[in-house]
């Protein structure tokens, strides 16, 4: 996995290493010298070549200013410019002109708001680079914190990052003036990172395999969800799953004819107690919670409207039910707010909020800063929360959290996150625990986007594609061993 530190938690682990001998000048001499061999790479040499370096305060432009003279003792041609003495706007234009590359040491990561004056205009000018453009340790303009940019920013083809990621790469748009970042290992003391960018062999470690005596009903999931004309959510729910590993999914519709048009698949489907107009009636919960401990895990919500005696279902549910749970659209919904029931739980569960899902539920935005709101989520409701949209975060309360960084803007289609629900629940009942479940969720979702194709994807062909992506997984565990 790779560590993510906020900044205020960079700031500690640097103070950490300082206070333990090794002194400030030492971890600026390793930054500066990481930052320009990235550029002399770029470059792709360094005879002839000229760079812009342009300078702010603090360990930033420390950084930067070690940079340069090591690209001149290289014998690279460096035009340096500081944002304290002020910059020359003319002559600095010029040098861009005829740069093959420009190094960014503005602003790090404790940055906050816009750019403004000299920076701004820094910010602005650089499209003029014909070659490479180093961030040092985050683009100028970014927020560390949450990657917010307001106003001008850097636009950087490369980010030197230092012993860690930090959040503001990793999430929009902050991710997008990175380009291709580079965690160069400065010797920094990194104690415990809670927050971390889940990799393929940590997610294949984490999910079980089948024992060689297994059957169907050991991984039995059982998926609620539909009303009147939204039988295909909890379909696709129930189809993902048993591509994910369930052995068996019942899935329960209101009414009989809704059952009878969603059967004649490897997916049973199970006729619930139905209002006059096909929504779940409040006597369903009793029939579901009667077979629920056939089941390794149970996913509510995704097409079940708003009716009042399906959200009254959906509560003694959530409340009741005895096996690990996964709740998405309206079931998240039907708690309108209270996470009473969630907190009478005894088993675990899975919440799986969009934004819109997230103001509902916990009555507040998500805000700029989706980290914290994921694990404010999770430390109310005592759940694993995936927050999902882009950069998508996965937090069990304040003791660990992922940050998903596969999938895209082509999954924003109608009924991914359904499969993405079935998914979660088919890596439960293989008996995965349910952080992991919810992070391996989220990470095979994007693969199998990249597998099924980006252009035209519907959530159908996700389903397809989910073989491919988890054998992916698999493959690498069988390699570990």
């Amino acid at each position: 996995m790779r560590p993510v530190l906020t900044p205020a938690e960079m700031g500690e682990a640097d103070r950490r290493t300082i206070a333990a001998g090794t002194p400030v000048d030492v971890l600026m001499e390793r930054a500066g010298r990481a930052v320009a061999w990235t550029a002399r790479r770029e470059m792709g040499g360094t005879y002839g070549r000229r760079v812009v370096v342009v300078c702010g305060k603090g360990n930033n432009g420390g950084d930067g200013h070690v940079s340069a003279r090591a690209l001149r003792e290289w014998g690279v041609r460096v035009d340096v410019f500081t944002l304290d003495a002020g910059v020359d706007r003319q002559l600095c234009e010029r040098a861009l002109l005829r740069a093959d590359a420009f190094v960014d040491a503005m602003f790090g990561t404790g940055f906050r708001g816009a750019l403004d004056g000299d920076a701004a205009w820094v910010a602005g000018a650089v499209d003029a680079v014909l070659g490479p453009c180093v961030a040092v340790d985050i683009p100028s303009g970014v927020n560390g914190q949450t990657g917010a940019v307001d106003g001008e920013a850097v636009r950087a083809s490369h980010t030197v990052t230092f012993s860690a990621l930090k959040p503001g790469l990793v999430f929009q748009p902050g991710a997008g003036h990175a380009g291709e970042v580079e965690v160069a290992d400065i010797g920094i003391d990194l104690g415990s990172p809670s927050v971390f960018v889940p990799e393929v062999l940590d997610l294949a470690l984490e999910l079980p395999d089948r024992a060689p005596d297994a059957h169907k009903w050991l991984s039995g999931a059982f998926v609620v969800g539909g009303s009147g004309g939204m039988t295909g959510a909890p379909s696709f729910v129930s189809h993902a799953a048993m591509r994910a590993g369930a052995g068996i999914v019942w899935c329960g519709v209101p009414g009989e004819e809704a059952a009878a048009r969603a059967s004649g698949t490897e997916v049973i489907t199970k006729a619930l107690p139905a209002t006059a107009h096909g929504a779940l009636d409040e006597p369903a919960a009793a029939e579901v919670l009667a077979a629920a401990d056939r089941f390794r895990v149970l996913v509510v919500g995704p097409g079940l409207g708003r009716d009042d005696r399906t959200a009254a279902a959906v509560r003694r549910i959530v409340a009741e039910a005895p096996v690990p749970l996964v709740l998405d659209a309206d079931g998240l919904n039907a708690l309108d707010g209270d996470v009473g029931p969630l907190r009478a739980r005894r088993a675990p569960a899975v919440l799986t909020p969009h934004a819109g899902e997230y103001v509902h539920l916990a009555g507040e935005k998500v805000g700029p800063d989706r980290l914290a709101a994921a694990r404010r989520l999770a430390e109310r409701a005592h759940a694993v929360v995936l927050l999902k949209g882009p950069g998508e975060v996965i937090a069990d309360g304040a003791t660990r959290a992922a940050i998903n960084t596969t999938g895209g803007p082509w999954l924003a289609t109608a009924g991914t996150g359904d499969v993405l629900s079935g998914i979660i629940g088919g890596f439960l009942a293989r008996g995965a625990e349910p952080f992991w479940a919810a992070t391996a969720g989220a990470f095979t979702h994007g693969r199998a986007a990249d597998a099924a194709g980006h252009t035209g994807l519907v959530a159908g062909d996700l389903i397809a594609a989910l073989p491919a992506a988890i054998r992916s997984l698999e493959s690498l565990e069988s390699m570990e061993e």
